[in-house]
């Protein structure tokens, strides 16, 4: 009875995304396990998503099931006891303290090097893409690294601070292309085992430790992917450290996600299988956090090029799971599909949205043209 009433509640929810329980379309699910109603109907997306792990449930097109889903504000229209306990523990715990910093390499980005290496472009760089003018995961990464760089005006001889290096991509790239020094910092061994080999020979220094206990003194300053993870009470700390490390004529980009709506959680799915800890800034929580301390000199979003950033992410991740297979069970499978095709339909959306904010400590003379 109580499972009926959760079927119902469902195609109701369905009903203005059109998408049918048991339909012949590429973006109608397929149910395996009538359990999955009440599941989604009272845990939202982590019962859902956990369904979906445990094969309770199957769809032709997720990444389209979920743009679908989430431009009908599906998303509003539950609200779960997990997401309710999600948003008090988060307005009250700080879950980004110093002292959970390392969580989210052991967790995600400890996940296993050969994962990423099949999955990213050849400089294994897991942010969005610059997608101009190119079709080629490669040459979109290449191109988000030089607009990165020549919004900052890099220089040879400058220092540069790059927060949240990942496996050394960006900060290889910016030594190489731009004769700049680098120190590079990571939350995750894994990671810092590859960028050290990927910059070896270059004026790269690479550490694990938080962004909290930088002390240097930089010309230039940025965090590519890495903001996602600061949460709401640290905002303030990272824009101080930011500008303390920060020269007197000196810029810093932040790369990040954001939100539309200000919030102190994130999608339990995501912070359980994903990116534990994890936060989406909103605009407004950016800009009361480093006013006082820098000036806007540019805000430039562009949201889809993260779906198709995903999108091929997915399609590396196919092609090789025969390999990967060895190592990782269909549960993975699930997880990782499931995660970057819902993150990709939600960015399709503006659910999700992708932006790079380029602040000065002291303002930009004279007229100046930010690079597109």
């Amino acid at each position: 009875m109580v499972n009926d009433f959760c079927k119902k509640q469902l195609e109701r929810l369905f009903d203005p995304a059109d998408i049918k329980i048991d339909g012949n379309r590429k973006w109608d699910i397929h149910i395996h396990n009538p359990l999955v109603y009440r599941r989604a109907i009272t845990e939202g997306n982590l019962g859902l998503g956990e369904s979906y792990m445990d094969e309770w449930w199957d769809c032709d097109d997720l990444e389209e099931f979920f743009f679908r889903l989430l431009s009908s504000k599906a998303d509003e229209k539950i609200v779960t006891p997990v997401n309710l306990i999600g948003k008090l523990i988060g307005k009250t715990v700080n879950l980004q303290h110093p002292s959970r910093a390392f969580t989210v390499g052991e967790k995600h980005y400890n996940t296993g090097n050969d994962l990423f290496e099949t999955m990213l472009d050849k400089r294994m760089i897991y942010s969005c893409g610059y997608w101009k003018e190119t079709n080629s995961l490669d040459e979109a990464q290449e191109k988000k690294l030089r607009l990165v760089f020549d919004k900052l005006q890099l220089k040879p001889g400058m220092t540069v601070l790059d927060i949240g290096c990942g496996w050394g991509g960006a900060a290889r790239f910016a030594a190489e292309h731009y004769g700049v020094s680098v120190t590079a910092i990571t939350v995750s061994t894994e990671q810092a085992k590859i960028a050290e080999e990927q910059c070896s020979g270059l004026p790269v220094t690479i550490n694990v430790t938080d962004y909290r206990n930088v002390q240097d003194s930089f010309d230039r300053i940025y965090s590519i992917g890495m903001f996602e993870h600061v949460g709401h009470k640290n905002y303030r700390n990272y824009f101080e450290m930011a500008h303390k490390c920060l020269k007197p004529d000196g810029l810093t980009l932040l790369h990040t996600i954001g939100g539309n709506l200000s919030c102190s959680n994130v999608d339990p799915w995501i912070s359980k299988y994903i990116f534990p800890n994890s936060m989406i800034p909103s605009a407004s929580q950016i800009t009361e956090n480093y006013e006082g301390l820098f000036t806007l000199e540019d805000w430039h979003v562009f949201t889809y090029d993260y779906s198709l950033t995903l999108k091929a992410w997915h399609e590396n991740f196919e092609k090789q799971w025969p390999a990967l297979q060895l190592r990782y069970n269909e549960k993975f499978h699930r997880m990782w599909s499931y995660y970057l095709l819902s993150c990709s339909g939600a960015f399709r959306t503006h659910f999700l949205e992708l932006w790079q904010i380029l602040l000065s400590k002291n303002g930009l003379p004279g007229r100046t043209s930010i690079p597109r």
